[in-house]
Order: structure tokens, then C-alpha cells, then sequence
């Protein structure tokens, strides 16, 4: 019996939960973090939460951005709680950085760690009023 062939039913795929797209936090992410990030679940194998590792350089080939945009977008999924950033990565021994998707579980040693879902703790910042305090009546 010869190897199976995956099928189109049969594919990986990643779950957008409406929680999670109506949150604040993903509502208000910029273009590239939300290809970051999908570009990370592409390499989610169920069993490698915590060890997801995307260079600058490879994002930004791949996706079609420039290697400072990517670093903000890494940035901005760690401040909404999208990403959790477990092992820094080491420029002169070529490693990049690992990840952990806050949206998956992790496996750690034999258990598993349950999914966070960081990003329902972000909140906007507060808007902040424009024009003086003063009441031009009082003049």
C-alpha cells in the first residue's frame, strides 16, 4: 500500500474564532502583524508552541515586507498578547527568536498548557482630549 495523498479536506487549517476577530486587540492590528502572525500558524505543527521561529529576513521575503516593518509587527503582536516571546534568538549564531502563539496550547514536557489568549487582557490606549481646558466664555 503506497503512501496516502493529503487531500484539500484533509489540510491543515487555522481557526479565526469571532472572539477573537471582533476583540479590540485584533481589530486594531496593522496589515503586516496580521500576516505575521498568519505566517506563524503555518508553522504550528500541534506540537511546537514555543519553538515557532520566523527570521526578519525570511518574513519580509516571503511576505513581501521590508525587514523594519516585520520587526514591528513582531512588536505589536506582543503588546496586543497575540505572541509570548520564549527564547531570544542570537544574530551571530544565525537563530531566530522563538515563539509562542497565545491563541494555541503548549506542549510542555508530557502535559500540555492550555492556549492563554493574551490578547482579550489588551485595551486600547485612552483617547486623549484635543484643544485647551480653558473656557473662552470666562475671558
Amino acid at each position: 500500500m503506497g503512501k496516502s495523498k493529503r487531500t484539500p479536506d484533509k489540510e491543515q487549517y487555522t481557526a479565526l474564532p469571532y472572539a477573537q476577530l471582533r476583540s479590540p486587540a485584533w481589530r486594531s492590528l496593522s496589515g503586516a502583524a496580521v500576516k505575521v502572525w498568519l505566517e506563524l500558524h503555518t508553522r504550528y505543527s500541534g506540537g511546537n508552541n514555543g519553538r515557532l521561529h520566523l527570521s526578519l529576513n525570511e518574513a519580509a521575503e516571503i511576505l513581501g515586507l521590508g525587514k523594519a516593518t516585520v520587526q514591528r509587527a513582531y512588536v505589536e503582536l506582543a503588546e496586543k498578547g497575540f505572541l509570548v516571546l520564549e527564547t531570544q534568538g542570537n544574530w551571530y549564531s544565525r537563530r531566530a527568536h522563538d515563539w509562542r502563539l497565545t491563541t494555541k496550547p503548549r506542549n510542555k514536557f508530557q502535559g500540555k498548557d492550555p492556549a492563554t489568549f493574551d490578547f482579550r487582557l489588551w485595551k486600547p490606549p485612552a483617547k486623549t482630549k484635543h484643544g485647551s481646558n480653558s473656557d473662552p466664555s470666562n475671558n
